[in-house]
């Protein structure tokens, strides 16, 4: 369903559970147009908030680790615009792991989802953003090169800091662009993938990095910020 009226438009890659499905509950609570994915077999909580959403909602199927599966969304969207492009992507290996015994296999799991793929599904879709809108990325603090100062989740790490390096070459070869650009430290959160232990739950986070998103609509250049809007050190 195409979006006709005037209210705004999201898209929103990696909805289908945690955070993502809590940024798409916490958008539609504001009145906005949802496109929210997830990958196949995993967006059924989605649909049965997309019945509930009176055609708010739209719900799609995308592994942005396979670029064919990208380009095949992007292709379906030709003629939407958004107001936010936002990428929630991410997966960690174990905690224990470090650089020194991490396999190869999963060090390249872990960095082609976490940092190559996102910046990908940017490339694809950043032309489709409203010269007045937002470019974001799930990023991390654990991204912070300056705030490592006691090491552990290594290879997380890795990707989030590599991640933050590819959105500030693109912000470099987009000097003049006057869209903001976001790089989110959404904080620790229990989720699946944060565990029971994290600082944060969703209510503390979400509704925050929503109003951080939204209190830096027209801010042109690439802010690196948390979810209560403050600047996570490089």
């Amino acid at each position: 369903m195409q979006n006709t009226s005037q209210q705004k438009t999201i898209l929103l890659i990696g909805a289908s559970r945690g955070l993502g499905f809590a940024m798409a509950e916490e958008y539609l609570a504001r009145g906005w147009h949802i496109i929210a994915t997830g990958r196949e077999n995993s967006t059924e909580r989605l649909l049965r908030l997309s019945e509930k959403s009176k055609g708010a909602l739209e719900v799609e199927t995308v592994d942005i680790t396979v670029p064919k599966q990208v380009a095949v969304l992007r292709r379906r969207l030709d003629d939407r615009r958004l107001d936010v492009l936002l990428v929630n992507a991410g997966v960690k290996n174990d905690d224990r792991e470090t650089i020194a015994d991490v396999s190869t296999e999963e060090f390249v799991r872990v960095m082609v989802t976490n940092s190559l793929s996102p910046m990908r599904v940017i490339e694809t879709f950043q032309d489709r953003v409203r010269p007045s809108g937002t470019i974001a990325v799930m990023s991390s603090g654990q991204g912070s090169v300056t705030n490592n100062v006691n090491g552990n989740y290594e290879v997380y790490r890795g990707s989030k800091a590599a991640l933050n390096m590819f959105m500030r070459s693109f912000a470099a070869r987009h000097a003049d662009d006057p869209r903001t650009l976001l790089l989110l430290a959404p904080g620790w959160v229990r989720t699946d993938m944060g565990g029971p232990e994290a600082r944060l739950s969703i209510e503390e986070s979400i509704p925050n990095l929503v109003n951080t998103i939204g209190a830096h609509e027209g801010r042109a250049g690439l802010h690196y910020l948390d979810y209560l809007g403050r600047v996570v050190p490089w």
